[in-house]
C-alpha cells in the first residue's frame, strides 16, 4: 500500500495538517512518488488561480504564492541557499559554506526574486494559469525525484539519506504520477514540460558537481523552484 508513503511525502513537502506522524522511511523508500505532492501543491495553486481568473496578473502572482506557502517555503529556502552558493567566490569549501550557511546573502535574495519574477511573468502569458501551474508543480516534484535518485551527495544530510534508499529505476518510475496530466493538457505540452524539467535537472546536477562536489538538500529543493519557472516559461513560449 502506498498510502503511508504518500502521507509521509505530504508531511515532508507541505504544511497541511495530516494527523499522526508518518514514518519518514516510508517515503524514503518510495521517493519516486515526489510528483504526487505536486498534485496537492499545484492543485491548491490552481484553485486560487481559477477563483481569480478575471485578474490575470493577480491570479499568476497568487498561484505562485500559494504553491510556495503550501510547501512551507521549504524548497524556496533551498533556492535562496543555492543562490548564495553560486555567487560565492573562492574555493569549493567557501562555496559549500555559503550554500549551507543559515544566513541569506545577496546571491540568495537575487535568486529568489529573479526566479519568482520569471514564474509570474510566464504565467501571465499562458493559455490557462490553473492548468499550467498544476503542470509546473507536478514537474517540479519530478525534478526532485530525479535529483534524489541521480544526484550523488557531497555530505551527510537529508538528501544523502533519501539518495541512499533511491534506485536507478526510480527515474522512469517517477513519470507514473505525472502521466495523469495527459487528461488535462496536450501530449505536446506535457512533453515540453518534461523536457524542460530534464534540462534543468542536468544543468543543476552538473553545476552542483563542479562547484560543490555533489548535491545536497538545498540543490534538490532549489530544483523545485527553478523547474516550476522553467516549465511555465516553456509552456508560455
Amino acid at each position: 500500500m502506498l498510502l503511508e508513503p504518500v502521507r509521509a511525502l505530504l508531511q515532508f513537502t507541505t504544511v497541511l495538517p495530516l494527523g499522526r506522524h508518518a514514518e519518514f522511511d516510508a517515503f524514503a523508500r518510495h521517493s519516486w512518488l515526489y510528483p504526487a505532492a505536486g498534485w496537492i501543491t499545484g492543485g491548491g495553486a490552481a484553485i486560487i488561480a481559477f477563483l481569480l481568473g478575471g485578474h490575470t496578473l493577480l491570479a499568476a502572482a497568487a498561484a505562485v504564492t500559494a504553491a510556495v506557502v503550501i510547501s512551507g517555503a521549504n524548497h524556496f529556502d533551498g533556492l535562496l541557499d543555492l543562490g548564495d552558493g553560486l555567487m560565492a567566490h573562492g574555493s569549493r569549501e567557501k562555496r559549500i559554506a555559503a550554500l549551507t550557511d543559515r544566513q541569506i546573502g545577496a546571491g540568495g535574495v537575487a535568486a529568489g526574486i529573479l526566479i519568482t519574477i520569471c514564474a509570474i511573468a510566464g504565467l501571465v502569458e499562458v493559455w490557462s494559469i490553473p492548468l499550467v501551474i498544476l503542470t509546473a508543480e507536478v514537474c517540479a516534484k519530478l525534478a526532485m525525484a530525479w535529483i534524489t535518485a541521480l544526484g550523488a551527495p557531497f555530505h551527510d544530510g537529508i538528501h544523502a539519506y533519501l539518495h541512499g534508499f533511491a534506485r536507478p529505476f526510480f527515474v522512469p518510475l517517477a513519470i507514473l504520477p505525472v502521466l495523469p496530466l495527459l487528461l488535462l493538457v496536450s501530449p505536446l505540452s506535457l512533453g515540453k514540460a518534461i523536457l524542460a524539467t530534464g534540462i534543468v535537472v542536468l544543468i543543476l546536477m552538473g553545476t552542483a558537481r563542479r562547484l560543490f562536489g555533489g548535491v545536497n538538500g538545498d540543490v534538490a529543493g532549489a530544483s523545485n523552484e527553478i523547474v516550476r519557472a522553467a516549465v511555465i516559461i516553456a509552456l508560455a513560449l
